[in-house]
């Protein structure tokens, strides 16, 4: 009997790591956008620009960490790319709130906020967990008009971070 159970203990300890490498992995679920001023996920989750499937999860744009692409490289997404897809545009101080709405906590590095080609602000989080809506302050400095602004909020734990667009009117 001692043997039999041996045995079968030295088969299981040996199938238990197929098992594990062989059963899919769990989706994450979700991740965050910025809501307001409403960023061009947050307008195609509303309906306010038709949009493919980035309607149904706005908060999944990521991608590798130091892409400048509001789509953070995803082909999925690839239609927040388009300048001419008909973003609503939102008028907006020379200081303006940035307002995320996360579905996840990951562990944050930074957040970053890049207009007319350059980085205007950078949060450093070092590595804590934000509640589920973070607000963020930025001032544009002696940028005006028309511009697209590009947040980035890059994880602490993994290679990744989440891309956001956000089309303003800085008055």
């Amino acid at each position: 009997m001692h043997r039999k159970r041996k045995l079968a203990f030295a088969i299981g300890a040996g199938i238990a790591p197929l098992l594990a490498v062989s059963l899919p992995a769990g989706n994450a679920g979700a991740h965050g956008y910025i809501a307001s001023p409403p960023s061009r996920q947050a307008q195609c989750a509303s309906g306010s620009v038709p949009c493919g499937p980035i309607k149904y999860e706005p908060q999944s744009v990521e991608g590798p960490k130091g892409l400048r692409s509001c789509s953070g490289g995803n082909a999925a997404f690839s239609e927040l790319d388009n300048d001419g897809k008909g973003w609503k545009v939102h008028n907006v101080g020379r200081t303006t709130s940035f307002n995320w709405r996360l579905t996840a906590a990951h562990a944050t590095s930074t957040w970053q906020y890049y207009a007319g080609g350059r980085k205007i602000a950078e949060f450093n989080d070092g590595g804590a967990r934000p509640s589920p809506s973070i607000s963020h302050q930025v001032n544009f400095g002696s940028i005006s008009g028309k511009q697209k602004v590009l947040a980035v909020w890059n994880i602490a734990d993994t290679p990744m971070a989440f891309y956001v667009c956000v089309d303003v009117n800085i008055s």
